[in-house]
């Protein structure tokens, strides 16, 4: 869990990968995005497909910001074969954290071989880099959730994530199942699609046990640190 009583300002960016996913991102929006996730000092930076990334490494050069982009993002559709190679083709472009969505359909069909598949071969793809899988859980029953997550920890990928942002975020109680299912793995908690009030919801799901949240309200999020201490949200700075 993190720990956020010994975060200030400058710390508590590592715990946000600040995203930049709409349809109409142009190269001005995405070097803009990469400025603030250099002067936030965010986790990572991320686009939503490896087309942005040589801009992407160019704007994060000398910095330990992560590039970051989507695979297979927002269906997670695709075959695992396509998401496999956009995997690699992403990690030859300089990717260090990639973010798979899911095939929740096939899930939900009862198809959990062509998941187990499809999250194996992208571990594979992704050649030691940081990996999250993408379930969307507004989609999903509480135990198709479960069933999602407990497939992800046992395919050694790195994060559960709750949603990738473009429809209905979680509840508290859908992140809490997967945190559970987490607890006492080496697969840790992303929560993106946080609600309005973004601040509020953002600090609330890290004081649950959330260790990253996924957003491009990074910037907002943490700019609000000091009022969301004030209000008791968040403990007080203890360095």
């Amino acid at each position: 869990m993190v720990d956020l009583s010994k975060m200030d300002k400058k710390s508590i960016g590592k715990c946000f990968d600040l995203a930049c996913l709409p349809k109409n991102t142009t190269e001005e929006v995405v070097r803009a995005g990469a400025k603030d996730a250099i002067a936030y000092n965010t986790n990572v930076f991320q686009v939503s497909s490896p087309f942005w990334l040589p801009i992407v490494l160019e704007e994060l050069k000398g910095t330990d910001i992560k590039p970051s982009c989507c695979i297979a993002f927002p269906f997670g559709s695709t075959t695992a074969y396509a998401k496999a190679k956009e995997t690699e083709q992403a990690v030859e472009w300089g990717a260090r954290s990639l973010d798979m969505a899911m095939n929740i359909g096939a899930l939900m069909s009862g198809d959990f071989k062509s998941v187990e598949k499809e999250l194996k071969d992208f571990v594979t793809a992704a050649q030691g880099m940081d990996t999250k899988v993408i379930i969307d859980v507004a989609f999903l029953k509480d135990d198709e959730i479960a069933a999602a997550t407990k497939m992800i920890v046992e395919a050694g990928v790195n994060y559960a994530k709750t949603a990738t942002g473009q429809y209905q975020g979680p509840t508290m109680e859908q992140f809490i199942i997967m945190r559970d299912v987490c607890a006492g793995t080496a697969t840790k908690t992303k929560v993106s699609g946080v609600k309005f009030p973004r601040p509020q919801n953002a600090y609330n799901f890290l004081m649950a046990g959330a260790d990253l949240i996924g957003t491009r309200a990074a910037p907002e999020i943490i700019d609000a640190l000091d009022t969301m201490r004030a209000v008791g949200i968040v403990p007080p700075y203890k360095p």
